[in-house]
């Protein structure tokens, strides 16, 4: 008890350090110098800080960087070459973009002192279900390790797990040649097929994803035999993590990371979420931004990133309700317990050409309307194994030759899913609905 203790007030006084330095770094944007200007930065508390948003972040970006040399125009060009991925621009940054679930796509900047933080969470605090695995082979050599993302589209790929893995490979290559990256946007037969012939040990992919890859395993479709599987990016329920681990015989470990600060949280033995406390403040919030008290749950959370000083993140609102634990984990870890509601899009299963049923991945659905229809506000909702009905929403763009482009986009890529011929309707003007939960879904399937 004495030690976990020391080890708080350890915690405690890092992260006051490390948001000292980030505020000084932050007096070279324009945004935070007239804030930061002449106050005692010491005496300063974060909540006299102003709240920012994504909206907000990218139509001032420049001012919220602290080199002028970056510009906003060139780093989303980069984004959108998928030949580009993990480049580093002006020869030391590192550029990712986010999805467009809050309505539009965020672009982020990390520089080598900010992704090396990034980096040594990953490979220290990553609770390994193979303790033995790690004590003869720290640096995982032996593996062979496939990330299973959206790689492809428009954005040309460049999301944060696919440009970090990428990062690797290009830096290390003796270390990664064991490493691969496989799109969830092309026909599930072949990522299977590919997987099949890659045999990994270790898969990291969405909780959509790997409930899909259980299934394909359970019905003989896919044969390799992971050791590990690795999740994140959506909300896990416990009910889909015993259907993978089962199907796999194997353990799952999640974690918790954002566009804004990829490895937020890791997962102990315990199945425990544990905030990187030391290197990242994360505050639960209401609606009007007051603090959460322990053990409820917020309704959104700030995030200020302790590491990133070139893009200053400070009370960035993530959008997602987390709940902080009161009570230790059993595990001895002395950094915050969380739980955490994130993205719950729904996975559809439609009718495929034989009769038969064919799965397809949320976020595979919104990475194709975002990069090829330019669509980030809208609700995809299955009506029936024949039919989807898509909402969209008050700030999508409802002329009639957008609605068209949209159209034979999803019909496009239905097609080579393999669905048989899917219905379509376009609307707008209604509310989106919301699942179970409350929570407002992107992708809502049928009752």
């Amino acid at each position: 008890m004495y030690a976990s203790a020391i080890q708080t007030e350890r915690i405690a006084q890092q992260q006051s350090q490390r948001l000292q330095a980030l505020l000084r770094a932050a007096q070279a944007t324009p945004f935070y110098r007239p804030l930061l200007q002449g106050r005692d930065l010491t005496q300063l508390k974060l909540q006299e800080l102003p709240v920012i948003s994504k909206a907000g972040l990218m139509q001032a970006f420049e001012q919220h960087v602290s080199d002028p040399l970056l510009k906003l125009t060139e780093l989303q060009a980069l984004c959108r070459d998928p030949g580009r991925v993990a480049e580093r621009y002006l020869g030391r940054y590192t550029v990712w973009e986010s999805s467009g679930s809050s309505g539009q796509p965020g672009v982020y900047v990390q520089d080598e002192a900010a992704m090396a933080v990034y980096e040594n969470l990953e490979g220290t605090r990553r609770s390994s279900p193979r303790p033995w695995a790690r004590l003869w082979d720290p640096l995982y050599l032996s593996e062979r390790f496939a990330f299973v993302g959206a790689l492809s589209g428009n954005s040309g790929g460049h999301f944060a797990s696919h440009v970090s893995v990428e990062r690797l490979r290009r830096a290390q290559p003796w270390m990664t040649r064991q490493w691969r990256s496989f799109s969830i946007l092309q026909p599930t037969p072949a990522l299977i097929a590919q997987l099949d012939v890659f045999a990994p040990s270790i898969i990291a992919t969405y909780p959509t994803a790997a409930l899909l890859l259980a299934e394909e395993f359970e019905r003989g479709a896919l044969h390799c035999s992971p050791q590990e599987i690795w999740t994140g990016g959506e909300t896990l329920s416990a009910a889909m993590r015993k259907r993978i681990e089962c199907a796999f015989g194997c353990a799952l470990r999640n974690s918790y990371g954002a566009s804004e600060f990829l490895p937020l949280a890791w997962e102990c033995e315990q199945g425990h979420l544990h905030l990187n406390a030391d290197w990242v403040i994360l505050e639960p919030v209401d609606a009007q931004y007051r603090p959460t008290p322990l053990g409820q749950c917020s309704h959104t959370s700030l995030l200020t990133n302790l590491a990133n000083h070139v893009q200053p993140l400070i009370r960035y609102d993530i959008g997602d309700s987390i709940t902080v634990a009161a009570e230790r984990c059993a595990c001895g870890s002395a950094l915050p317990v969380l739980q955490v509601q994130g993205r719950r899009d729904d996975m559809l299963y439609l009718s495929d050409r034989s009769g038969g049923r064919l799965a397809l991945l949320p976020l595979a659905l919104t990475t194709v309307l975002e990069d090829e229809a330019g669509l980030f506000d809208f609700q995809l909702q299955q009506l029936d194994p024949a039919a989807l009905r898509l909402q969209l929403g008050a700030t999508a763009d409802h002329s009639r030759s957008a609605r068209e482009h949209c159209r034979r986009v999803l019909h496009r890529f239905l097609l080579a899913q393999g669905c048989s011929d899917i219905s379509l309707s376009i609307c707008s003007g209604q509310a989106f609905k919301r699942g179970r939960s409350g929570k407002q879904k992107r992708i809502l399937a049928m009752p």
